[in-house]
């Protein structure tokens, strides 16, 4: 049975014009609730040629263009049209996914509605910083980060590693896990393809070492690059997958052996067999909160190297279905990844373990887990109003009676 109390208002930096892993946790939400017979309005910046079709209905906002980084957008506050489309929606929740803008403009809105409101945490945005020569602001970022998300009665982050630094950071007195989750029917190792493979020139014994997501600096490019550069130093052979695009592609290819394979942006049954056609994987990012792309490279069974970071912290153990490095041990990556190709019998253990953790992570479940937590919030609001309606009619019990005397 539908929940008739949750009348979902969602505010997203990015629903649909760009795939990243909030965007799909996102849309699989909102469909997850439609399911359910939820009721839920989407606010976000749009595009001429979105990525993909959005779940539910998605209300457009001005936006403009972030300078440098073209292909993701920055809504401009929540215009007067925009919220007599929201206040007609009688919103009963108000959920921010990031800390932009619209969503200060949704914050405002809350308090002044007097509307619960609960926020998702997706992306480290504070540690973008390092990778663009402006490290001494993170500090900054951090504190906004914090002023941003203190009127949220919940904070909800895909992973256990990620919920420490924030309780550290004094982000939110209720931080909660909201996990993500893969869809096991298309990413199994059923979907390693030869002849695909020997399409692209790698020869069927070849140790091929896989890269997805976008081609930006925070998702480690320099790191992965370095980590190459190494294996080649010590003469281990191998052969490297790029899968993605991004600003920083021509200058990603430009630091990786000629002989690096490419393939853009693939999605699906495609992405799938990209994975599954590879023999591990190696994620270098400090900046994630989760890590997708991580765990569906496990669920095709591909061991890992990640950064011993956020997000792969909680999804990688270390040693048994992986390995964690530490982000500055550059040699620490190169001695991984070399391990890993040296040796296919760890491979072969490594990714039957990372198989085996991956089907822990359902998207209905987790969904679900999110879904209780939003009825803890207006089951709690609903308490605080009824207490606040006693309360002030206990008090004009007292003046009444103090007329009276």
């Amino acid at each position: 049975m539908p929940d008739q109390s949750i009348r979902l208002a969602l505010f997203s930096g990015n629903y649909n014009y760009v795939t990243d892993g909030a965007a799909v946790a996102l849309n699989h939400l909102v469909a997850h609730l439609e399911r359910r017979g939820i009721e839920s309005l989407v606010f976000s910046p749009t595009a001429d040629h979105p990525a993909f079709e959005p779940a539910g209905t998605l209300v457009s906002v001005p936006s403009i263009a972030i300078p440098g980084r073209s292909e993701y957008r920055v809504a401009l506050g929540l215009p007067r049209e925009q919220r007599r489309r929201l206040r007609e929606f009688r919103p009963t929740l108000f959920h921010l996914s990031a800390p932009d803008l619209l969503g200060y403009a949704a914050r405002g809105l809350a308090r002044q509605w007097g509307i619960p409101l609960v926020a998702s945490f997706h992306t480290r945005y504070d540690t973008y910083f390092r990778y663009y020569r402006m490290a001494w602001l993170e500090s900054t970022a951090t504190r906004y980060l914090r002023h941003f998300y203190r009127p949220c009665e919940q904070i909800y982050v895909p992973s256990e590693s990620t919920a420490q630094v924030l309780r550290e950071q004094h982000m939110s007195r209720d931080v909660r896990i909201w996990s993500r989750g893969v869809d096991d029917g298309r990413f199994n190792p059923d979907k390693r393809d030869l002849q695909w493979r020997r399409a692209l020139g790698f020869g069927d014994d070849e140790t091929v070492i896989a890269f997805v997501g976008r081609l930006v600096l925070e998702k480690g490019i320099d790191c992965f690059a370095r980590t190459i550069a190494g294996l080649r130093e010590r003469g281990v052979v191998h052969r490297v997958l790029v899968v993605g695009d991004g600003p920083e592609r021509t200058r990603f290819k430009e630091m990786l052996p000629d002989d690096a394979v490419f393939t853009g942006y693939l999605d699906g049954d495609d992405l799938a067999r990209a994975y599954a056609s590879s023999e591990l994987f190696l994620n270098p990012s400090v900046t994630e909160t989760f890590g997708i792309v991580t765990l569906e490279s496990m669920a095709v069974g591909l061991p890992s190297v990640c950064a011993d970071a956020t997000g792969s912290q909680s999804l990688v153990a270390d040693g048994e279905s992986g390995f964690l490095v530490r982000p500055d041990d550059e040699r620490g990556f190169v001695d991984a990844v070399a391990r890993l190709v040296a040796d296919p019998a760890l491979r072969a253990r490594m990714g039957s373990a990372a198989r085996e953790r991956s089907r822990d992570y359902t998207w209905d479940a987790v969904i679900e887990t999110l879904v209780q937590h939003y009825c803890e919030v207006l089951e709690r609001h609903r308490a605080g109003a009824a207490d606040g309606a006693s309360g002030a009619a206990r008090r004009r019990v007292l003046v009444d009676d103090a007329a009276l005397t």
